[in-house]
């Protein structure tokens, strides 16, 4: 198959390496030159500054879309047209204008839309998903995840200021940027009905985006919970609690070690001791790392755009996890509960 990649930053980078490992190599490379990867390490390989262009003389299977978010439906949009297969990095868009022209673009041409959402491929989240599914913690009460980053640690080499994640023209925000718990507590969980948030610019980073928010979600389930995410912590947090009526949850990013308390079924209606939690915990493979993630995914990838797999998080997924984070704006905005509609 032939892939076209567009947009050349940090994650574009890493799918553009990882498609090589996995011994794609009909690579088709499409730059605004804004990113900082020199054409030195592309070489041997076609670039292009022109979509239209490209997609006319390529004519890729598939298309990689990692240029800044308010530009993802410039690219994913033609395409779809074109019946290409595409991953489409999170969030899908900054809004919600145009997803109506891609969802009936992908109609139209019979294009699969997988959204980078690489959480999804976590063995021990799959892990919580599967606990939860059997009823290991009885009925789910409570649901929080906490993501502290600091962004200026992101990418050292680069002006922090000038990403697409401090920068509002380009669709940046914490909301946005760390949007994986919207989609990964509404992955275990189901669906959200409603939420609230507070979220503004509390730092002295400089940027014209929000660097906290502090979203309350309504599961439709009943359970309540929250997220929180900040653009300032040192050193980061990526952690998640679950708490059900027979036990709890308990997940680090940093480790990957997924933690599971539950309550035992009592011996006896005399004892005046209660009984003891039993515990028990899940470890990744001992070589797990990050990039894992995203090796899964991209051949998760590369089997929906053979024709041999549906996709995991499809664009209808990647729309609801938008629709979240928009509504956690327009919460702070009116300082008001958001419902949200099917």
């Amino acid at each position: 198959m032939k892939f076209m990649i567009a947009g050349l930053g940090s994650i574009g980078r890493r799918h553009f390496r990882n498609l090589i490992a996995l011994g794609e190599t009909d690579i088709v490379l499409l730059r605004s030159h804004r990113a900082t990867m020199s054409d030195d390490e592309l070489a041997g390989y076609p670039v292009e500054t022109d979509l239209t262009e490209a997609l006319k003389k390529h004519k890729p299977n598939a298309v990689i879309v990692a240029n800044p978010t308010a530009l993802h439906l410039d690219v994913a949009i033609p395409a779809a047209e074109a019946g290409c297969a595409i991953l489409l990095e999170k969030p899908v868009s900054h809004s919600l204008e145009r997803l109506d022209v891609l969802q009936q673009a992908t109609q139209k041409s019979g294009s699969k839309i997988l959204v980078g959402f690489q959480f999804r491929y976590h063995p021990t989240l799959n892990k919580a998903r599967e606990l939860i599914q059997a009823g290991a913690l009885g009925k789910v009460l409570t649901a929080h995840a906490h993501w502290g980053e600091y962004l200026p640690n992101w990418h050292p080499w680069e002006d922090y200021r000038q990403s697409y994640a401090a920068r509002a023209d380009l669709g940046g925000g914490v909301i946005v940027t760390l949007t994986h718990p919207l989609d990964y507590l509404r992955f275990i969980l189901g669906d959200v009905e409603s939420l609230w948030s507070f979220n503004q610019h509390l730092s002295s980073l400089e940027m014209d985006v929000e660097d906290v928010a502090e979203i309350g979600l309504k599961f439709s389930s009943g359970a309540i919970g929250g997220v929180h995410l900040n653009y300032f912590q040192r050193p980061p947090v990526h952690q998640l609690e679950i708490v059900g009526t027979n036990g709890t949850l308990k997940w680090d990013n940093a480790d990957g070690i997924l933690h599971l308390q539950k309550m035992p079924a009592a011996f006896g209606s005399y004892s005046n001791l209660p009984p003891a939690p039993v515990s028990e915990s899940f470890s990744p493979p001992k070589d797990f790392d990050r990039n894992h993630l995203f090796i899964a995914q991209t051949k998760h990838f590369i089997d929906v755009a053979r024709g041999e797999a549906q996709p995991i998080c499809d664009l209808t997924d990647g729309i609801r996890a938008l629709q979240m984070a928009l509504a956690a704006y327009e919460s702070q905005k009116t300082e008001k509960l958001v419902r949200l509609s099917g």
